[in-house]
């Protein structure tokens, strides 16, 4: 269900006509839907510590759809940014509550398997798009998106018993949890949280940067046709879901600092082959091994945020470190785009060799604070 939403670059070229704007008033729409994701992750430990998490997650899903639904009847520009704040707020709600409720009391296994299907979800949304775009319009395309989002609510709601046999960890169903509840400048000062903010703000830069810009740098600094470079960044996310799908079965036999270590490895074998003088079919090899890497990376920090620092401060941790991803993925894949206008597409791979490198000192500065 968060993985569906992600469909407005996929409609945009027709959207724009429409709305009698300009083509690069996408980023508007967009970064106000990253700001309000960002305020749902960090409003999210005090709303779950209120309500509990299963009816924040309930809540969240319908005001998703609901939002989804006022796209589709979004006929002016102003009405979509209106229509992004209440998408982004529930986004952020459900990506943070869901993470530390796996984090909590599911296995690592199933925290890999949950991002991965937000990877199915990704891919199977712009399908949908381009089903409607071919055969009526962007409105059916978000309605028909925003429909199936109720629909998943209304199994939710059939099966809203299953969540009693959560413990509620996160809920103020007792004073002792209340009290125990930490500010948010009590949470950075824990020994090792600052790090793991920036091992996932640079994780996420890299993901980020190379999903916005790999394509443009195959096409204008590695001379491939656009068609093959759009299909070689298909693989790339390909790699990330088909990772997240495997790390769920290596988690039984691998550590979460084993599989970090083994994705950043990858992910560092990928970028030495964009230096190397190879022919460009090692590009599309390169490619997926950066997705492959990318893959483990983050399921394994927010499973791992509960034993690294608390149960009772796992939801707030997570909430920020949800906040961190946001603001990584939103501000580091335009300072690229910056740069390499001023500079070379060819910074590229110096770019993203940055973030890794910056990436492992910050993981092992991490483990060993909270060895």
């Amino acid at each position: 269900m968060l993985g569906l939403p992600n469909v407005l670059g996929s409609a945009w070229p027709v959207m724009y006509g429409r709305l009698g704007v300009s083509a690069a008033s996408a980023g508007i729409i967009s970064m106000i839907i990253s700001a309000a994701t960002i305020l749902g992750a960090l409003l999210c430990d005090k709303v779950v510590r209120r309500f509990g998490a299963s009816k924040v997650v309930l809540i969240s899903l319908i005001t998703t759809a609901t939002a989804l639904i006022g796209f589709s009847m979004g006929t002016h520009f102003i009405l979509l940014c209106l229509w992004s704040i209440p998408l982004g707020i529930g986004m952020g709600l459900i990506d943070a509550s869901l993470n530390n409720v796996v984090a909590l009391h599911y296995e690592a296994k199933h925290m890999n398997w949950l991002h991965a299907f937000w990877g199915v979800g990704a891919s199977i949304g712009p399908i949908i798009m381009a089903f409607f775009l071919a055969r009526a319009s962007w409105e059916a395309g978000y309605l028909s998106i925003g429909l199936i989002q109720f629909a998943f609510v209304v199994i939710f709601i059939l099966n809203f018993k299953l969540w009693k046999k959560i413990a509620p960890v996160n809920s103020l169903e007792n004073e002792e949890q209340e009290q125990k509840s930490s500010s948010l400048k009590q949470l950075i000062q824990l020994a090792g949280v600052k790090q793991s903010l920036l091992v996932i703000f640079f994780y996420c830069a890299i993901e980020a940067t190379v999903g916005l810009w790999a394509s443009s740098y195959l096409v204008i600094a590695r001379y491939l046709e656009e068609e093959v470079a759009a299909l070689w960044v298909a693989i790339y996310f390909g790699g990330i879901t088909i990772g997240r799908f495997m790390a769920g079965f290596l988690s039984s036999k691998l550590s979460h600092k084993q599989l970090i270590g083994l994705g950043s490895s990858l992910i560092g074998l990928g970028v030495a082959i964009l230096f190397l003088p190879v022919p460009n079919s090692f590009l599309l090899i390169s490619l997926f091994l950066i997705g492959f890497g990318c893959a483990p990376i983050f399921p394994s920090l927010m499973h791992e945020t509960p034993n690294n620092f608390g149960t009772n401060n796992s939801q707030a941790i997570i909430g920020i470190q949800m906040a961190f991803a946001y603001v990584g993925s939103m501000f580091m894949p335009p300072l690229f785009g910056i740069l390499a206008e001023h500079t070379s597409y060819h910074l590229f791979p110096f770019y993203i060799a940055l973030f890794l490198i910056l990436m492992i000192i910050m993981k092992r500065w991490l483990y060993q604070l909270v060895k």
